[in-house]
């Protein structure tokens, strides 16, 4: 079998394949003069579409549905979301994102970019992503929160199918809050990981992991308390008017029950 050539990116640094998909999705959610949050932009690529979802009230619903399998090997894709202020927007996913081996061997890369401007709220909640066996995907989440913002994200990774060896899978989650920074973290799992990735320190042997942020204005005079929940998984305050969830489960459904309550009990303290 031959391969096609990897090649150099436009800044000259990752390999990419010729084959491989560049898209990009693009949501611009705004208030209109009734209140209401309009979508002036809604604009998706292949593998990616983008779907505005019934809903009653203010808040607008858009579902990120794969046109295509993948991310394959080779693929780049980034989705970017802007919610302006005093919009209110709620993003999910149709299924869970599976990431795929390419023919060449190269990576796949998906980015994600996210802005909420002041007294603007963005609830990012996709389903999970699923690593399989001999894949590669590098994931950037990126999210420039301004001062009176909130936002909820949600990031669930599961290591391969069922009773499967997952693919190489490296995380990047950052999180800067009215310019600073207030999450920076990165995981990598998999074959080619550096090691211990799958030891008592990291995963303990865990198949789920997910992470889930709360940036909240109202976290700044009260931020909640440092909290276990159960034995693999913790509510952490941040530096800023924010909180972390960290959990691990043997799998996506626990891991989603785990992250759901913790959900509960965060927006509980504001009320």
């Amino acid at each position: 079998m031959t391969h096609a050539p990897l090649l150099e990116d436009d800044a000259g640094q990752r390999p990419w394949s010729p084959a491989g998909v560049r898209a990009r999705a693009r949501i611009t959610a705004r208030v209109d003069p009734h209140g209401r949050t309009v979508l002036p932009l809604l604009h998706g690529e292949a593998p990616v579409a983008l779907r505005r979802t019934r809903t009653t009230g203010p808040e607008a619903h858009v579902t990120l549905v794969g046109a295509m399998s993948g991310p394959l090997g080779g693929d780049r894709i980034t989705v970017e979301a802007e919610v302006e202020e005093g919009a209110r927007l709620h993003v999910g996913s149709a299924a869970a994102t599976i990431a795929l081996p390419g023919q060449d061997g190269a990576p796949a890369h998906y980015d994600v970019r996210l802005t909420v401007a002041a007294g603007a709220e963005l609830r990012w909640l996709p389903e999970q992503l699923i690593s399989v066996k001999d894949s590669e995907l590098h994931v950037t989440t990126r999210a420039d929160v301004a001062a009176g913002g909130r936002l909820v994200l949600r990031e669930e990774q599961v290591l391969g199918r069922t009773a499967e060896t997952p693919g190489l899978l490296s995380s990047r989650l950052t999180v800067h809050h009215a310019g600073r920074p207030l999450l920076d973290q990165e995981l990598s799992c998999g074959p080619g990981a550096p090691g211990g990735w799958d030891g008592p320190a990291v995963l303990a042997g865990h198949r789920a992991v997910g992470q889930l942020i709360v940036v909240d204005p109202d976290f700044t005079h009260h931020p909640p308390p440092p909290t276990p929940l159960g034995d693999a998984a913790a509510v952490t305050p941040l530096a800023g008017p924010g909180a972390l969830v960290t959990a691990l489960a043997p799998d996506a459904l626990r891991l989603r029950r785990i992250l759901d309550e913790a959900l509960t009990r965060l927006a509980c303290l504001n009320t």
